[in-house]
């Protein structure tokens, strides 16, 4: 298990008032279907942080499933776009120890205290990356968010791992810096 995930999970109990397996059990009861509408519980009936409320439903609907398992799931069919996934898990692995990296069925979760980027293998041939920048202008390059609706601000779409570049860094940079 990714370290930084770990931290969070120790500190679920001070930061939620619960354990993840307290969380599994009220969630496993409520029965929700879709991840939106546990989330959305876990924040209005608990006052739970989005970025704790994201990490407990997924981890509790994906408990037979390792993250890499996840992984190997969204990019069946679309193994072309795993050298953009490991570079783009490279470099926000190296943002701070306070990252965490959760995989859902479609989509990676990067979160520092709440999502800051979403990583989508959207196509066979393409991977969309939502961003949280508010406020910040769109380009040619960095578009609006398109499908990713209000979960995030700008989308970028990439089809080769060499444009993971210094522009895109710093874009994945500065939605990490705004995150706290």
């Amino acid at each position: 298990m990714d370290k930084a995930l770990q931290t969070m999970i120790n500190n679920m109990p001070e930061k939620t008032g619960k354990s993840l397996e307290q969380w599994k059990k009220i969630l496993q009861k409520k029965g929700f279907t879709k991840h939106g509408e546990a989330v959305k519980f876990l924040k209005t009936e608990h006052q739970v942080t989005h970025g704790f409320a994201n990490t407990i439903v997924s981890l509790s609907k994906d408990e037979n499933k390792s993250d890499d398992d996840l992984v190997t799931v969204q990019y069946k069919g679309k193994e072309v776009l795993v050298p953009i996934y490991k570079k783009l898990i490279t470099y926000v692995k190296t943002l701070g120890k306070d990252v965490v990296i959760t995989p859902k069925k479609g989509s990676v979760s990067i979160i520092r205290k709440r999502q800051f980027l979403l990583i989508k293998p959207a196509t066979k041939t393409r991977t969309d990356l939502g961003f949280k920048l508010k406020g910040k202008p769109t380009t040619d390059r960095l578009e609006n968010s398109g499908p990713f609706g209000t979960m995030c601000t700008h989308r970028v779409k990439i089809s080769d791992a060499k444009e993971v570049d210094k522009e895109l860094k710093g874009w994945i940079k500065e939605a990490y810096e705004a995150s706290v």
